[in-house]
């Protein structure tokens, strides 16, 4: 075994330093930057010779990591996804009729959730990179599990409205701060179905969503109805989560709860994905970089396009099944093959895109069945309520492209500010999308709502392209730097972003 010692010495001097000029992919630049490099090498400096490790000790590791992290990553993505949508079950549990809204005012609803999650996902970027993100992710899903939980006790639009709001704005630290710490344990192809496992949340909460406002709507008082006890038991579960994350989940693999061996080879066995573990130093040139370098704002299109069929679906699907002619409990039960579909696709998704490192591929693949289904809404005769149902379930494949952005992200964009400024930008994205999607769902349009599902289709069509043109990027990028045939020093914990180091390859 080299001197791992020496290498993290090598690693601390290329960090680079305001007198130095950085490699921007194969091109020199003469932007400076701060000389402390990631969070992992003080620990790496104090814990060397530890001894190798064999490909069975790395595959307990793994193991014991994932047991350690995912089922807790995998309840706060399941919680955000069931409290966000809680209102699509309630909406045929007597929501309007209780609460006295119109169809307008629920699609509002929805705007004013993804407007405040919008709005702070720079905060939360600068929280988590600041602050413990563990920690930081656990007080949040406290504070939007009692969001949930006070909804009960919201009988008029104000009272709603004030709710989703604080509930947007607790809600938005969850994808980023999962994103993060996927990020912090895995390497670029564990990633893929790691991501994915944790965003089955979409999919059990789609299935658990629909059972339990199933059961609620056998709950009959006049006084505390059935919706208004489901957001109460919801939230009551969120808050206890919430605790959990804070006692249990370890901020990064420094402070886990693992031997020194296992940790140290928990941040080495990551020195190929080139893109650190953490640093808790904001760097403002990394932020400008990231907002100049193209591959943000394709992927950022990408993220938008996609998402505004998943803010329709996710808000109107119970409005939509309903208006195919089906009663408000035969509506919950028809749902549950919405969850399935999307548990099928992400798991199919996220594994092949782990196993042959391609996610662009599998985005565009996903993408294919949600513009069926959208035709299939859209123009099948009004009669037909089978082949529309079977239309609504094939969107719920689009939903599945999202953990593949956020791996795409997470593979792609190094430097730990930088990653938390993608990050942020990319849910940024996921709100614009979600919040464009219920505005298609106009009064007017009812009970049909022909032109939403007809954006359904054009907004799949155009991400889909959009993803093929940042692969063909990404492939121009790597062979530029292929042919410049220039190698940095291990430079793997020194913070570079993936411009400045001119050993890093692009993921397709």
């Amino acid at each position: 075994m080299a001197d791992e010692k020496q290498v993290f010495e090598d690693e601390k001097s290329h960090s680079p330093s305001p007198s130095q000029d950085i490699e921007i992919g194969v091109v020199a630049s003469s932007t400076p930057a701060p000389q402390d490099g990631d969070e992992a090498l003080d620990f790496l400096k104090s814990h060397h010779h530890v001894g190798e490790l064999t490909p069975d000790e790395e595959k307990k590791l793994v193991r014991k990591i994932d047991w350690m992290i995912m089922p807790l990553m995998w309840g706060c993505y399941f919680l955000q996804y069931l409290d966000k949508t809680l209102v699509n079950y309630a909406a045929v549990m007597g929501l309007y009729d209780d609460a006295n809204i119109n169809t307008d005012q629920f699609s509002n609803l929805a705007l004013f959730f993804y407007v405040s999650y919008l709005a702070l996902e720079f905060p939360h970027g600068y929280g988590m990179q600041k602050l413990p993100t563990a920690k930081y992710l656990g007080t949040m899903v406290s504070l939007w599990g009692f969001m949930t939980a006070i909804t009960c006790v919201c009988k008029n639009y104000g009272a709603l409205v004030a709710t989703r709001i604080l509930l947007g704005c607790f809600e938005s630290a969850v994808a980023p701060s999962l994103i993060l710490i996927t990020a912090m344990w895995y390497t670029k192809n564990e990633q893929p179905p790691r991501v994915g496992i944790w965003y089955l949340g979409t999919g059990t909460g789609t299935i658990f969503g629909s059972l339990i406002s199933f059961g609620f709507q056998h709950y009959h008082s006049p006084t505390f109805t059935s919706w208004q006890i489901m957001f109460l038991v919801i939230g009551l579960i969120t808050i206890v989560v919430g605790v959990a994350v804070i006692l249990l989940l370890p901020d990064n693999p420094m402070t886990a709860r693992l031997t020194p061996k296992q940790k140290y080879h928990a941040i080495t066995r990551l020195r190929s994905n080139q893109t650190g573990i953490e640093n808790t130093h904001f760097k403002w040139h990394q932020v400008r970089e990231c907002f100049a370098d193209p591959q943000t704002w394709m992927l950022s299109l990408i993220t938008i396009s996609s998402n505004v069929p998943n803010g329709a679906v996710s808000s109107y699907q119970a409005t939509i099944i309903k208006n195919f002619g089906y009663t408000s409990k035969e509506t919950a039960l028809l749902q549950l093959p919405s969850g399935a579909v999307s548990i099928v696709s992400i798991l199919i998704a996220t594994y092949l895109a782990g196993r042959y490192d391609q996610r662009g591929a599998n985005v565009v693949t996903l993408l294919i069945p949600g513009i069926l289904g959208g035709c299939l809404m859209a123009f099948l005769p009004a009669d037909n309520k089978v082949g529309k149902l079977i239309g609504n379930y094939l969107t719920n494949c689009i939903g599945a492209s999202l953990p593949l952005l956020y791996s795409w992200s997470a593979a792609n964009f190094a430097g730990h500010t930088k990653k938390v400024t993608m990050n942020a930008i990319l849910l940024m994205s996921f709100c614009l999308g979600n919040i464009i999607g219920p505005l298609t769902f106009r009064k007017g349009d009812a009970p049909d709502f022909v032109p939403a599902k007809i954006a359904i289709i054009v907004t799949c069509a155009f991400a889909g392209i959009m993803a093929v043109v940042l692969r063909v990027y990404y492939g121009r990028e790597n062979k530029k730097r292929d042919r410049e045939g220039r190698v940095a020093q291990d430079v793997s914990f020194a913070d570079l972003t993936d411009r400045e180091n001119a050993s890093f390859r692009y993921r397709l």
